[in-house]
């Protein structure tokens, strides 16, 4: 019978009282890279947060509701949730999206409310540093640069970021309007 031996766990190339993945470590998190879901809208790229990102899915047929902003395409049953889709294309007055089965829509979740975006096509994911990411130029007042909280430059060009929780929030302003 051979003796066991004690052994003690060697470290996995964490020094002691190093943090492990993931963890926290109460310093700033623009060390972190920043993740977003890029995607084309036409040729102009755009990126969303990948966290706030619940489901890429296929364009399927929506219900349209009537008085509605031209934008909202109508809603989605989404596993007995009820999403609405919001043509980004037509948000950002580029007019409305011919949707096709094609195009994607992008689940997000925004606060406590999920919506889908339809959108073109599904580039990538794009990771970088938040402090690549540049303000907008505010040279307008067009309605598309109040939907943007950045932009950053990458190999294949330049990548609009979506500020989802501004996009819902006009949209919820305009709709008050409406009524």
């Amino acid at each position: 019978m051979t003796q066991m031996q004690a052994t003690t766990a060697e470290p996995t190339g964490l020094e002691a009282g190093q943090p492990l993945p993931g963890e926290s470590t109460g310093s700033k998190s623009s060390n972190l890279p920043t993740q977003v879901i890029s995607f084309a809208i036409g040729d102009d790229q755009y990126g969303v947060d990948i966290m706030a990102v619940r489901e890429i899915k296929g364009w399927s047929e929506i219900t349209h509701l009537p008085k509605q902003p031209e934008y909202v395409r109508g809603v989605l049953n989404l596993r007995g949730v009820i999403v609405p889709i919001i043509d980004l294309r037509c948000r950002f007055g580029q007019g409305l999206t011919e949707a096709t089965a094609l195009h994607i829509v992008i689940i997000v979740q925004i606060a406590s409310r999920q919506v889908g975006l339809l959108a073109d096509r599904v580039l990538d994911i794009v990771s970088f540093e938040a402090a690549r990411i540049q303000p907008v130029p505010r040279v307008a007042n067009g309605s598309r640069v109040g939907f943007l909280s950045g932009l950053v430059t990458i190999e294949s060009g330049m990548i609009a970021l979506i500020d989802l929780p501004n996009l819902l929030s006009i949209a919820i302003e305009d709709e008050a309007k409406a009524a």
